[in-house]
């Protein structure tokens, strides 16, 4: 099949996976002479008016002639590629380049016409759409900038599939065919209709998966016990309202059902569809599972099973061979290795889990790649004694095991709009593409908080089973560029379940300001300690006193709560001796209703614990299932899987709201409030500080910044395009020479003050003679390049006697000429020194650093990041969040610098980097910022090939 047809290579890079619109999988590759057959087979599927459609005329059948035409491809002029499901065609699209009379042509033409077919059962599925995006893809790279198209007037849906691609387009109508003609090159548009497709996509084939009308657990045992037949009474007891099978091939053919659910030897045994299959078998007997569930038409699959890529290099071989097994019939799977997944949904209410017991409901949508991280939180978030309660419980929950296809992006996908989930809570162990989480998680951020912790972030390596691109960025850089995506990045589990708590049932507080009140002196003090360790700005605690009532807790916080002068309430309460349940009661219900009075700020409950306060506190919440109730999901007795250490409770209700807003009124809902209540000042704080830096990034993603058109006037984009595909002929990557430099980043406006070379003491004057004094003369050897602290660096040299002595120094230090490599510059203004830098990370894509020279950034790390692009609100916050930032601003008197034209150096060198992604690297050092101005004193930059497939390219899935 992948032999070359004509005169070039079989080009294996343009294979993909990719998802469709009802969350299929599809394969798309080129057609080659091998596929006579399946194109003869796939012709005879497609109905007449089809047929018609396509070549505007009766065409039953494909002559040997037209068999060969579509086979045979050069894949430069000629190109053709298939989706396919099972290894047969469902759909076709191909392009002939031609030239200015519609003639066949070959380079430098740059225009092509595209035809599509798609096999009448598969469509309305979005096959063409895809094959567009993966059709245009090919030809940018061929050097095609444009199609053109005729379909005839009835024929809408394809008219629509060219319409809606969101491509620059230009439509006509003669003898009675529409022409339409678009531009290739991606705009905001396309790029929007492509991304909006990927997450329709995406998320509706997790969603096949959790919400499933039937289920075969495959692997049953016959006995009790075992992982098939515990996964198969934990589906069951959860109370699943689809269909539910039992299969083993080992079942007695007479044996019909086990413990009440219908038994079968094989899934193509079952009568009906099965949406999704739980396979609990050896891993040696998973590939007979696949092609039975492949056959019968199983949408999804939950591989339980381990022996993969977490057991060694044959184990990762035969995870690569499951995930192109089950893609061939169009599955995706969840694992190996998984945990399972859990859909509290009343109308599915699924446990495909290892878990014993259904997490109560509730609005936390909780993905883990660890089984054991996954057990840890489900029991933090099912816990009553002091732990979750309520109503604050889980909406789906998904453990990946190896992530081998569904990861973290695909579920975030689906939880983006979600309406049952509020709050999305995610342990993960790598991060398979951080670009793409990166563009996904800036989105579900905007419309609901994204809570992460990263394990593993120390030992330098992935876990095992997990496929991860390489990436040259510290993880406290990556971290970084997470938070700048609106990602709420914490270190531990309990963090991230505290977090989970405040922001799942409490307004975003509208600023930093606290308000503290309590019956302990003590512990408000400790509260107001940790609120200025946290940045936040708390008032100075009110002290209710020890021997304060419920009716003195109501009426404080009901006055702080109505006060303009705190956006949050932290409550520290201690317990009372004597008849604590009844006075925890009234206690729980003063907070409710005081926050019930002055709903939109969020309160959160310090309480040190004595006894059965938590308890009380949430019997506070009417609407709280209580133990051994149905709701609950437990008998009552202590959970089968409870850790030590204890988590925070959820306590007393306020009134139904909304999700998230970055405001202090929160719109409302149908789903009651909790007061999370934290057993530690600091906890309940650290959960505060993150939901106030969130808001605030809510507010200011709210109205994003802009790249200033003013920039515009003095980028050549053209002239540097030409420079680098010049540049670029000599080799596959190179760095600049010193002139090259210069003149690509010139054509950005971004000028590099010259250097001559001064090979011999004469040299020196000649060149400091053209220059003009004074002067600098810098060593530019690989060692002493911006080294001014080894005396590398003789400055403000005003004659040629200061020079030809400074030039006798430098040469009597570092040794001769030819081991110094001196140079001579025109002396800048002066300024604070800083360092400019871009480039393109294999996992992150392009990133833009900026720091201030020396040691600031060379051995402290204060150097910032953004990603590319950045807008004048990146530029100017990139600058200012160094620690050394006050340097800038005019620290201890001194002049500050024009950060106006430092911002507009940065704008600069995104802009280049993102027009051209040949430009892999940048570094401009020093850049001299003077109080007006700057000076660009030493520049280099890398180029190479671009990436073939990129973020921006057409939709895929992870290859294997």
């Amino acid at each position: 099949m992948q032999n070359s047809s004509d005169r070039h290579e079989y080009p294996a890079h343009w294979e993909a996976d990719v998802v469709l619109r009802d969350g299929g999988t599809a394969r798309i590759r080129p057609i080659t002479a091998d596929d006579a057959d399946r194109l003869v087979s796939f012709y005879e599927q497609v109905s007449d008016e089809s047929k018609y459609y396509r070549f505007f005329a009766p065409y039953p059948r494909l002559s040997a002639k037209d068999v060969h035409r579509f086979t045979h491809h050069d894949f430069v002029d000629r190109v053709g590629l298939a989706a396919t499901v099972g290894g047969e065609f469902i759909a076709t699209v191909r392009y002939d380049r031609i030239d200015a009379d519609g003639l066949p042509a070959s380079a430098p033409a740059n225009e092509a016409e595209v035809a599509f077919l798609v096999q009448d059962a598969h469509q309305g599925r979005g096959v063409a759409s895809a094959l567009l995006e993966h059709i245009g893809a090919v030809a940018r790279e061929r050097g095609i900038r444009r199609f053109a198209a005729e379909v005839l007037p009835a024929n809408t849906k394809m008219i629509k599939v060219f319409t809606d691609a969101g491509y620059t387009q230009k439509r006509s109508f003669e003898d009675g065919v529409v022409r339409l003609e678009f531009d290739l090159e991606p705009t905001d548009r396309s790029l929007a209709v492509q991304r909006a497709r990927e997450q329709r996509a995406e998320a509706r084939s997790v969603r096949r998966l959790l919400a499933p009308g039937a289920v075969a657990v495959v692997g049953v045992g016959r006995a009790p016990g075992g992982v098939g037949r515990s996964v198969l009474d934990h589906i069951r007891d959860a109370g699943f309202t689809g269909d539910l099978y039992a299969v083993n091939s080992a079942f007695p053919e007479d044996q019909k059902d086990i413990d009440g659910c219908p038994a079968r030897r094989s899934v193509r045994d079952i009568e009906g569809p099965v949406d999704l299959a739980v396979v609990a078998v050896p891993a040696a007997y998973v590939p007979d599972v696949v092609t039975e569930c492949g056959e019968h038409g199983v949408q999804g699959l939950v591989v339980l099973s381990a022996g993969y890529a977490e057991s060694g290099p044959e184990g990762r071989e035969r995870q690569r061979e499951l995930v192109r097994h089950a893609r061939t019939y169009g599955m995706r799977i969840i694992g190996p290795n998984a945990f399972g997944v859990i859909n509290t949904a009343p109308d599915v209410r699924l446990n495909a889990s290892l878990a014993p017991e259904m997490p109560r409901p509730g609005r936390i949508g909780l993905f883990a790649q660890s089984g054991a991280v996954g057990i840890a939180l489900l029991s933090r978030l099912h816990r009553r004694g002091g732990g979750v309660t309520g109503v604050t419980g889980v909406s789906t929950f998904v453990s990946s095991g190896n992530r081998a296809d569904v990861s973290g992006n695909d579920v975030l996908q689906y939880w983006y709009d979600d309406p049952d989930t509020d709050v999305v809570l995610m342990y993960l162990e790598s991060i398979g593409n951080p670009r793409k989480f990166t563009r996904l998680a800036r989105r579900t951020a905007a419309a609901k908080p994204l809570v992460v912790v990263q394990g593993a972030r120390h030992s330098g390596a992935a876990p095992q089973g997990h496929a991860v691109r390489a990436t040259r960025l510290s993880h406290a850089t990556v971290s970084e560029l997470l938070r700048q995506a609106g990602v709420i990045r914490v270190d531990t589990i309990t963090e991230l379940v505290d977090a989970g708590l405040l922001l799942a049932r409490q307004p975003l507080p509208a600023g930093p300001r606290v308000a503290i009140l309590g019956n302990s002196e003590s512990l408000g003090l400790l509260t107001y300690d940790a609120c200025l360790s946290e940045g936040l700005m708390p008032l100075p605690p009110l002290d209710l006193t020890t021997g304060a009532s419920p009716e003195d807790f109501h009426r404080a916080l009901a006055q702080a709560l109505a006060g303009d002068t705190c956006d949050a309430v932290v409550v520290t309460a201690i317990p009372t001796v004597g008849e604590a349940s009844a006075r925890d009661a009234a206690l729980a219900e003063a907070l409710r209703s005081a926050a019930a009075e002055v709903p939109g700020k969020p309160v959160l409950v310090v309480h040190v614990e004595l006894g059965g306060l938590a308890e009380a506190l949430s019997a506070a919440t009417s609407t709280a299932p209580q133990a051994g109730s149905p709701a609950s999901g437990t008998t009552g007795g202590a959970h089968p899987f409870r850790p030590a250490e204890r988590p925070p409770t959820a306590v007393a209700k306020q009134p139904p709201a909304g999700p998230p807003q970055p405001s202090s009124s929160p719109a409302p809902d149908s789903c009651s409030r909790l007061i999370p209540a934290y057993p530690a000042a600091e906890r309940a704080v650290r959960a505060l500080g993150e939901a106030v830096k969130y808001a605030q990034w809510r507010r200011e993603a709210a109205e994003p910044g802009k790249v200033p058109e003013s920039i515009d006037a003095d980028i050549d984009e053209k002239r540097a395009a030409d420079l680098i595909g010049g540049l670029l002929a000599r080799g596959q990557g190179l760095t600049l020479g010193t002139e090259e430099t210069r003149e690509l980043l010139g054509t950005y406006g971004i000028p590099v003050r010259g250097a001559l070379a001064a090979p011999s003491p004469d040299d020196a004057v000649a060149a400091a003679r053209t220059i003009g004094y004074p002067v600098a003369l810098k060593a530019t050897a690989p060692h002493l390049r911006h080294r001014a602290d080894l005396g590398g660096v003789r400055l403000d040299l005003a004659d040629e006697e200061q020079l030809r002595r400074a030039y006798a120094e430098l040469t009597g230090l570092f040794g001769n000429p030819d081991q110094v490599r001196p140079v001579v510059q025109g002396m800048a203004p002066r300024g604070v020194d800083t360092v400019v830098r871009a480039v393109i990370d294999p996992a992150a894509g392009a990133v833009l650093s900026f720091g201030l020279a020396g040691p600031a950034s060379q051995l402290l790390g204060d150097i910032a990041h953004r990603l590319i692009p950045v807008t004048d609100r990146d530029a100017a916050a990139l600058i200012r969040s160094i620690r050394t930032a006050p340097i800038l601003f005019g620290w201890r008197g001194s002049a500050p610098v024009d950060s106006g034209a430092l911002e507009e150096l940065l704008l600069r060198v995104s802009r280049l980097v993102d027009d051209h992604p040949e430009v892999i690297a940048v570094s401009l050092e020093p850049v001299v910022v003077a109080q007006q101005g700057l000076s660009v004193l030493g520049a280099s930059v890398r180029l190479a090939p671009p990436p073939v497939r990129d973020d921006l390219g057409p939709r895929t899935l992870p290859v294997y």
